[in-house]
């Protein structure tokens, strides 16, 4: 008889122990910003220490920018003597065009031959194709000067958003190459946590659904969404599932944050499912 009492017990006990448990642990993660230059170059300034807040649009280095600088002066050189090529052939352009004109008047009333009309319409011809040549070759010079203003402000590595310094890469006097990296910002907003779901959860999760994440400094829990889950699971079982087995399965989430909190990277987390 006592048998038979204890067996709905035992049933349930069993069933709760596989029972998902709808807390689970995670950790702080977040989607730093690199600053980096596009140009190659010798770190000059460097106006930041790590753990500084920065706004929005602040320039947190510089790198020398003397040898782009020579660049920067040739094509504007370039960049002038190709305006005043096109000012010379305009010159001649209308020059040309009144000979023509002139001569065209001329030759209406019987005054000039016809070969120096001829002659005057091939000297138009070819002034408007001088005048052509030289625009073009000012709107290359125009370009290659816009290009050599833009190398020197590519120099600055500017804060895209405000945010926290996380970490410097380099220091002033050493060589950066285009696309290293300087220092490390960031945003409130880049903030997640990243958590692991068995399989057995999954049907409670969907891209959007509302979470609530406590930490050891979170006064009260805070609210995040879910926006991220990995298609496959972290630990892959052996081909024949079993229930011990699929339980092993857990899956990669990540929420984000709705407000900015005192979640830092890597700080332990509690993520309440359901909430």
């Amino acid at each position: 008889m006592k048998r038979l009492l204890l067996l709905p017990l035992l049933l349930a006990g069993f069933a709760c122990a596989r029972a998902p448990d709808s807390v689970l642990q995670g950790y702080g993660e977040a989607d730093y910003v690199y600053l980096a230059s596009q140009e190659s170059g010798v770190l000059r300034q460097l106006n930041v220490r790590e753990g500084d807040h920065v706004e929005a649009g602040a320039q947190v280095f510089a790198l020398d920018p003397d040898r782009l600088s020579y660049s920067a002066q040739s094509a504007s050189a370039q960049g002038a003597a190709a305006s005043q090529a096109v000012r010379t052939a305009q010159a001649q352009a209308t020059l040309a065009q009144r000979n023509y004109a002139r001569g065209a008047e001329l030759f209406e009333r019987g005054f000039y031959p016809r070969a120096r009309l001829d002659s005057d319409r091939a000297a138009l011809d070819a002034a408007n194709a001088q005048l052509a040549q030289a625009r073009r070759e000012a709107g290359a010079a125009y370009a290659a000067t816009n290009l050599a203003e833009q190398r020197l402000s590519d120099l600055d590595g500017v804060a895209p958003a405000a945010g926290t310094i996380e970490e410097i890469y380099r220091r002033p006097g050493e060589v950066v190459t285009a696309g290293q990296p300087v220092v490390a910002l960031l945003p409130p907003q880049n903030m997640k946590v990243r958590f692991f779901a068995p399989e057995a959860m999954l049907a409670q999760l969907a891209i959007g659904a509302r979470v609530a994440v406590s930490c050891d400094g979170c006064q009260t829990p805070l609210a995040a969404r879910v926006s991220f889950i990995a298609r496959e699971p972290q630990f892959t079982p052996p081909v024949i599932y079993s229930l011990d087995q699929r339980e092993k399965l857990v899956f990669l989430v990540e929420a984000r944050l709705d407000a900015p909190g005192p979640i830092r990277p890597g700080m332990p987390v509690d993520v309440r499912i359901g909430e």
